[in-house]
């Protein structure tokens, strides 16, 4: 465990008293390093000198500074690093001894190339859980390709089921490849390090942007595995049950989810048509997959004369799951996502000032997500940082800058 003496802005954290060194950028690795950092371990975010991670230049700006870094990166420190200089290789063992865990979505073999790779870093520290994030993993015949979100959704197979029938396959609105690699590292690393403390002994955790893609295609995985049928794009409804899919209203577009017998039965009810329950079409999950196409037109047909809102609420009220489908803006000022769940916090920030970030969706009843220092400057803490665990004075973190290592 790290000096944990100066972590005191984050107590009855959940992760409070564990060190993280962070050599990621970009998404993959940031998202992961923010779930640990927003639940209270210290983050050290070690970047490049005069330039940072990349994302610091990333649209859209905000008061000159880049809101996509600032949302990624709240909670952290940062300390500039020249990991290709001795000195700023051996600056890195030096505060891998007093860590916890260390985070990099390097190309694989990048690391092992500076001579900072887990096996020489596990000598340095037995129990260090070493983290790693790449497009396809560190071993396997692709496992040198470059790998970029667009790239796992096309190659994990998501793009080739999202869109519509007859229509290209589309890459999802968000870097969601991206994202499910960062949560899915978030798990590993938590648990290498339960572990870590039960025995005494570190390990890599390796995670592949491809592979969580192909984790999350879940049903359709099953579908061909289990008939050998190789799913195609069907829009919005899914493949395993139905009516679950948007649905035009008056005006515009909406989504019921009646996804079992009984919200299919509440459904009809409230359509004043309950004779379909018992219609031999729609009688049951596999039945109403099979007639689909018959049985949204006869939905829409009843939607036709309600508003989004009307409807919704009418069928909300009989206990069948129905929801508008929101933009960002009617989600920012939704009094459940943005007021009671807090899904958008303000941080002040030294140069772009008070700005509004989103929240986290982990809600924990004693030990709750913090938001307590907002995204760094570029090497904003390195003196802090290298008193702290290494015990440096002013002159000698002045020295190492005016070399070039920091």
């Amino acid at each position: 465990m790290g000096d944990k003496k100066k972590e005191g802005i984050f107590m009855n954290s959940a992760l409070q008293g564990i060190t993280v060194i962070d050599l990621t950028r970009v998404l993959a690795g940031p998202y992961c390093t923010m779930f640990l950092a927003d639940m209270g371990a210290n983050v050290i975010k070690v970047e490049v000198p005069g330039k940072g991670d990349d994302t610091r230049t990333y649209a859209p700006s905000f008061h000159g500074e880049s809101a996509y870094f600032i949302n990624l990166n709240r909670n952290k420190r940062s300390l500039t690093l020249n990991l290709k200089s001795a000195k700023g290789k051996q600056i890195l063992k030096d505060l891998v001894k007093k860590a916890d865990i260390l985070i990099e979505n390097f190309r694989p073999g990048t690391m092992e190339k500076l001579g900072l790779g887990y096996d020489v870093l596990k000598e340095v520290n037995p129990k260090l859980v070493y983290g790693c994030i790449s497009g396809f993993g560190q071993y396997g015949p692709y496992h040198d390709r470059p790998g970029y979100d667009i790239v796992a959704q096309a190659m994990g197979g998501l793009m080739s089921i999202t869109g519509w029938p007859g229509g290209s396959p589309t890459r999802s609105g968000t870097a969601i490849g991206d994202v499910l690699a960062g949560l899915s590292l978030t798990i590993g690393v938590e648990a290498a390090y339960i572990n870590a403390q039960k025995t005494g002994v570190g390990q890599m955790v390796d995670v592949a942007l491809v592979d969580s893609v192909v984790s999350s295609l879940e049903v359709i995985n099953q579908i061909y595995l289990a008939s050998g049928r190789i799913p195609e794009r069907i829009g919005n409804r899914y493949e395993a049950t139905a009516p679950y899919d948007s649905f035009h209203a008056k005006d515009g577009d909406m989504v019921i989810a009646a996804g079992n017998n009984k919200l299919f039965a509440l459904l009809c009810g409230v359509m004043g048509k309950p004779e379909l329950v018992d219609d031999p079409r729609f009688l049951n999950v596999p039945d109403r997959v099979e007639n689909q196409a018959i049985l949204k037109p006869i939905i829409e047909d009843w939607l036709k004369d309600y508003t989004i809102d009307e409807a919704v609420e009418i069928i909300l009220a009989s206990g069948c799951p129905a929801a508008p489908i929101n933009t960002i803006d009617r989600i920012v000022a939704d009094p459940h996502i943005a007021g009671a769940r807090e899904m958008f916090v303000t941080l002040p920030h030294p140069t772009a000032g008070d700005m509004k970030i989103c929240g986290n969706q982990i809600k924990l009843s004693e030990t709750p997500v913090q938001f307590q220092r907002p995204a760094p400057l570029l090497g904003q803490h390195e003196e802090e940082i290298l008193h702290e665990m290494l015990g440096m004075n002013a002159d000698e973190v002045k020295a190492l800058k005016e070399e070039g290592v920091l």
